[in-house]
């Protein structure tokens, strides 16, 4: 079993899967596209990469306001969760993705990364936070039934 990770973005798409044991998450790749509304290509992607890691659920990073409230970037990414759903015919899991993005900067700047690498990797290192999140969740959970 392994399960991907995705961090939903205007116009990129941060990517992570796990490794067969659900223990750790790995960056993938980004997925790009010119605008945000063209989501064909970007789905087809991901169902390629569905395939290719033989994925059996998703996890969808949510973008709640800091109060815990669903804005407008939320409500679109609930809407591309319905699409992911329909086409894949997967589970997707939403995740409390707040700060994931800061989290993902801050390491790679701990790491020595200039400004322009950052940017470049930023949606894939925040995808590899929500999947590692999620799945310390789950163990987490399971460690205490």
């Amino acid at each position: 079993m392994r399960i991907m990770g995705l961090d939903f973005g205007s116009k990129t798409v941060g990517v992570a899967v796990s490794d067969p044991l659900l223990i750790t998450a790995q960056g993938v790749e980004i997925i790009r596209r010119k605008e945000e509304n063209k989501l064909r290509k970007t789905l087809a992607r991901i169902e390629e990469l569905i395939e290719e890691y033989q994925i059996d659920e998703i996890v969808l990073g949510l973008p709640k306001n800091m109060d815990n409230s669903l804005g407008p970037r939320a409500e679109v990414t609930l809407d591309f969760k319905d699409k992911l759903e329909r086409r894949t015919g997967l589970t997707v899991h939403t995740w409390d993705e707040r700060l994931t993005t800061v989290a993902a900067d801050k390491a790679m700047m701990e790491a020595g990364l200039d400004r322009e690498s950052r940017k470049e990797y930023v949606d894939q290192i925040a995808a590899v936070f929500i999947l590692q999140g999620f799945l310390d969740c789950r163990k987490t959970k399971q460690g205490e039934e």
